[in-house]
């Protein structure tokens, strides 16, 4: 479908707008919810930038503009019954007015969510970004009590400090014999790693571009 077709075929409501579901192009993860005018999603299709409606200005906005968190759309698409856009981007920044990586941060974990097709449960890949998101989450908002607000108010050396008992304790679980334990401590070194990372803006797409180099060897 050419833009212009596209754009001639949304089914717009009675205020002249369509939902939008902002999606991540390189993980899968649902950003945003937003609305968007045929004025909008022209300037989308024409930049490949977000453009959006504010039901609650009433104007167009452009995301990033203030923010600097831009975002580059790689793929617009339209729902089957011609209501409902799909824009799939790369965010140069968190999508989330709050400073969260997604406006969909508050989940609960539903008992049926534990089954997944995967064997072993739910996917390394899409827990590793959820957690990241999280971390992400945290050294923005630093909320009291929490742990991984402390370890970002400690920097670097006490980041690293714990890397190190961590991957000490892994090698210990190893040698113990006892996978859960070494599940575990793997866990622990894992999680203090994707802090590590974030205090120092590095992101996952950065180590997983490292990591597919060196596959290819």
């Amino acid at each position: 479908m050419q833009s212009a077709d596209l754009l001639a075929a949304v089914t717009w409501n009675a205020d002249g707008l369509a939902p939008v579901v902002i999606v991540d192009a390189r993980t899968d993860a649902v950003l945003t919810l937003a609305y968007a005018n045929r004025e909008a999603l022209e300037r989308t299709l024409t930049t490949a930038s977000t453009w959006l409606y504010s039901r609650s200005r009433r104007e167009l906005w452009h995301k990033g503009e203030t923010s600097g968190n831009t975002q580059r759309v790689v793929a617009v698409a339209l729902d089957c019954d011609a209501d409902a856009l799909l824009y799939r981007v790369i965010p140069a920044g968190p999508a989330c007015h709050t400073g969260a990586a997604t406006c969909f941060e508050n989940v609960v974990a539903l008992e049926s969510a534990e089954t997944d097709a995967t064997p072993g449960g739910a996917p390394f890949a899409g827990a590793m970004i959820a957690l990241a998101q999280t971390i992400a989450s945290r050294k923005a908002h630093a909320p009291e009590g929490s742990y991984t607000a402390k370890l970002f108010a400690g920097g670097v050396d006490r980041i690293g400090k714990k890397i190190g008992e961590e991957a000490t304790e892994v090698v210990i679980a190893a040698k113990n014999d006892d996978p859960a334990e070494l599940v575990w401590e793997t866990s622990d070194l894992l999680y203090h790693t994707l802090v590590m990372l974030a205090e120092r803006n590095v992101s996952l797409d950065d180590i997983g571009a490292e990591l597919a180099r060196r596959a290819r060897e």
